[in-house]
């Protein structure tokens, strides 16, 4: 039996593939590349030694995702597919709304038509209410300021209705929060098409002088230096955490939500001097507005991961930084 992964190439989904070849499972990915390249299939199968199924497409094409379903049989799905920017889902909502939760409608739809009812969802800690007090716990209250944290939340609920409508239906929301970092090989990382959202990628693409300076959104929170403080977490911490998740989803029905996450704030200012220390590079960046939709201080309590799935975070912020300074150093090297 395989696990398809969706979204499978791109940064979560490709070291998540890795951990699952590297423990015995089968995988078929699909991914439209949007945001991540086809050699990243390469890069997998280099590090793992074993290759992935890989089918380029969308997943709002029905045709496409049932006939991965005829030719496979899938007992599982890790749904990563989605766009994920909070700052871009102000600014195009219907396209948020149009993605995220119509490619899930219909993966539910292929999953049911062929007898596969297991999938671990890649949620989100936007869909806890900013005016709750981190850590988080996932009985927190729920709410969002973005679309894009709307389309994690209703995704979650048709996820939480479709396990009572269906008994045989089990549905893991894996609630994360800041992923971060590479794989120690240097082969696979976060690598963004086009100017990049998240942080640390941001930051790379100046120690690697392709952008002047980093933009800080924000330095008038009530944190400790003024600038937003996360939890931030390594790949391949997030990666076996999605592991953990499928396993534990076999020996349960219905519905559960799971934080992934260290359980430690830390600032975007201390990214950026910690990136600083470990790799022996000035980061040049100016402080400017915060971003709509942004939350001050978001981290988690990852207590209920650690009893249900025994799952703990391994890596720390240094290790983090350097493992993606590490990538984009080998990447680059082996991309000339």
């Amino acid at each position: 039996m395989a696990v398809l992964v969706t979204g499978g190439t791109g940064f979560i989904g490709s070291h998540t593939c890795v951990e699952l070849l590297e423990r015995g499972y089968d995988v078929v990915i699909i991914d439209n590349l949007s945001n991540s390249s086809a050699d990243v299939v390469d890069r997998i199968e280099k590090i793992a030694g074993r290759r992935p199924v890989f089918y380029e497409g969308d997943m709002l094409d029905k045709e496409l995702l049932n006939s991965i379903f005829d030719r496979h049989e899938i007992d599982s799905v890790i749904h990563f597919a989605g766009l994920k920017a909070v700052g871009e889902s102000v600014r195009i909502p219907v396209s948020y709304y149009r993605t995220n939760i119509g490619s899930t409608l219909n993966l539910i739809d292929a999953m049911k038509a062929h007898g596969c009812t297991r999938i671990v969802f890649s949620s989100s800690a936007t869909v806890y209410d900013a005016s709750d007090v981190s850590p988080l716990k996932e009985d927190a209250l729920l709410g969002t300021s973005s679309p894009y944290g709307r389309t994690k939340l209703f995704i979650e609920q048709i996820l939480r209705d479709e396990c009572v409508a269906d008994p045989s239906f089990t549905a893991i929301l894996l609630r994360y929060f800041n992923p971060i970092g590479a794989h120690p090989s240097g082969l696979i990382g976060e690598n963004p098409n086009g100017i990049p959202n998240n942080l640390l990628p941001y930051i790379v693409n100046v120690a690697l002088g392709i952008l002047p300076q980093l933009n800080v959104y924000g330095s008038d929170y009530p944190t400790p230096d003024g600038t937003g403080v996360r939890d931030y977490i390594h790949v391949c911490d997030l990666a076996r955490g999605h592991i953990h998740a499928l396993e534990y989803a076999a020996t349960i029905k219905g519905a559960d939500a799971i934080n992934l996450g260290t359980g430690n704030g830390t600032s975007v200012l201390e990214i950026v001097h910690a990136f600083e220390k470990e790799n022996s590079i000035t980061i040049p960046y100016v402080l400017t507005d915060r971003r709509p939709g942004d939350n001050a201080t978001t981290y988690a309590d990852p207590g209920k991961a650690n009893e249900l799935l025994g799952w703990h975070a391994q890596y720390d912020i240094h290790d983090m930084v350097r493992d993606s300074w590490h990538f984009a150093q080998v990447f680059l090297k082996n991309s000339r």
